[in-house]
């Protein structure tokens, strides 16, 4: 049995934690007494998303702790999560594009937590044997929303059994499954058209959508997705009458749907291909068709996919369509980090050592994973919440005074007023 098509999935990836610092002393025969030599720990492993191949686990994912001999604790492991090029992500909560994975191989989705400091880092002339290293920081965490959108050209449309696989069948390598039945297609199938030396497009064969598709009848809208990115569609329309239907009422219901389902999909470049003209026992419906879609100003292509009839002379067509018409869409992002949202009513531990103040608690842990410390406007912002928190009026309380250090798991800076 053949594997399920998936082209969305919903996903909630967190980063390794970073490991804690550790604290430790220099052991030396022969010498009376070594200097602190806490490592730090290690940066935790990172989610990193990148083109075309298969999925791991976040088992390796945290860091390593510290150890002593100024050794850093090992970096976890990256969880590189492999998907189709083509693949949008989103943020689950707003939908907002995060990243169009289709021209960039590899993409960093949840950053690692930053590994704490070994004891090491807090010597001075005035402290020289500090008894304290910090922790490492959280893994970032999101939930987000892959959606494959497929990178082609021109995509076939139409009711099914219209011919479309055939038409790929017979103008790309492709093989998709071909039957006599409705709904033979049931995921997308890609195949390269070469059109002459130089030229060439990939032709996507859409699943074909029905009346209602909107509300569900039929395979639905679902794969219409794939259809986004392509800058040049080709409606395919069963003119034979062996159905007993009408082409140019099949003609308006799909383009009806294509509105439906949104993204200008109705207004995109079409070419319009009457299929099956080898067994048309009457060309009336095929003329009232040419007559309807000339009308609308639409260049209409007589063909037969299965007997190789005027398939070369459309995808001629599409080829010269293509010369004027813009690349592919690339989805831009639209994402903005947005500021966590920290309960910060949980008391902070301050512990005082010499002229440096170590301030610890799990909420600034979540925090500081979350603030970009090389932006300004979020160097400002975090400074914000932490005298919201009342963090500096317990300092002061406490007797802090200006030109003393304050250490905030790896970050340290003086204190002024």
């Amino acid at each position: 049995m053949a594997a399920p098509f998936v082209d969305t999935a919903r996903i909630t990836v967190k980063a390794g934690s970073g490991g804690n610092g550790a604290v430790a002393f220099h052991r030396e025969k022969y010498v009376a007494a070594g200097g602190p030599d806490g490592g730090d720990g290690g940066r935790g492993g990172s989610v990193i998303l990148e083109i075309n191949e298969h999925m791991s686990t976040l088992m390796d994912a945290n860091g390593m702790d510290g150890q002593g001999k100024r050794c850093s604790g090992k970096d976890g492991e990256d969880l590189v999560i492999k998907v189709p090029r083509g693949t949008v992500v989103r943020d689950a909560e707003t939908g907002e594009i995060i990243c169009d994975m289709s021209q960039t191989d590899r993409f960093v989705l949840a950053r690692g937590g930053n590994g704490g400091w070994g004891n090491k880092h807090f010597a001075t002339p005035t402290r020289q044997v500090p008894r304290f290293a910090k922790a490492g920081l959280p893994g970032q965490e999101r939930q987000v929303i892959l959606e494959l959108k497929l990178l082609a050209d021109v995509g076939l449309v139409g009711f099914p059994n219209v011919g479309k696989s055939t038409l790929l069948s017979v103008v790309s390598k492709a093989r998709p499954k071909i039957a006599n039945y409705h709904f033979t297609t049931l995921f997308p199938n890609l195949g390269v058209v070469y059109v002459e030396e130089g030229v060439s497009f990939v032709l996507a064969d859409i699943p074909g959508i029905i009346e209602g598709a909107a509300e569900g009848a039929g395979l639905g809208h679902d794969f219409l997705r794939h259809i986004d990115r392509c800058r040049l569609l080709i409606h395919v329309v069963d003119v034979s009458g062996s159905e007993g239907r009408d082409p140019v009422a099949d003609f308006e219901a799909i383009q009806a749907e294509l509105k439906e389902y949104g993204s200008g999909l109705e207004n995109r470049p079409m070419l319009v291909a009457g299929n099956k003209v080898d067994i048309a026992a009457d060309r009336s419906a095929l003329e009232a068709l040419r007559t309807h879609v000339e009308g609308l100003g639409l260049p209409f292509y007589e063909i037969s996919a299965a007997a190789q009839q005027g398939t070369r002379e459309l995808m001629y067509a599409a080829a010269r369509e293509l010369e004027h018409l813009p690349p592919i869409t690339v989805y831009e992002p639209t994402y903005v980090e947005r500021p966590p949202e920290v309960d910060m009513s949980e008391p902070l531990e301050i512990t005082h050592e010499d002229d440096t103040w170590l301030v610890e608690g799990p909420w600034l842990q979540r925090l500081m994973a979350n603030v970009n410390f090389g932006d300004y406007e979020s160097r400002n912002w975090f400074d914000r919440m932490l005298r919201q928190s009342g963090l500096f009026d317990r300092l002061e309380e406490m007797g802090i005074q200006d030109g003393d250090i304050v250490s905030l798991y790896n970050l340290e800076f003086e204190y002024q007023r």
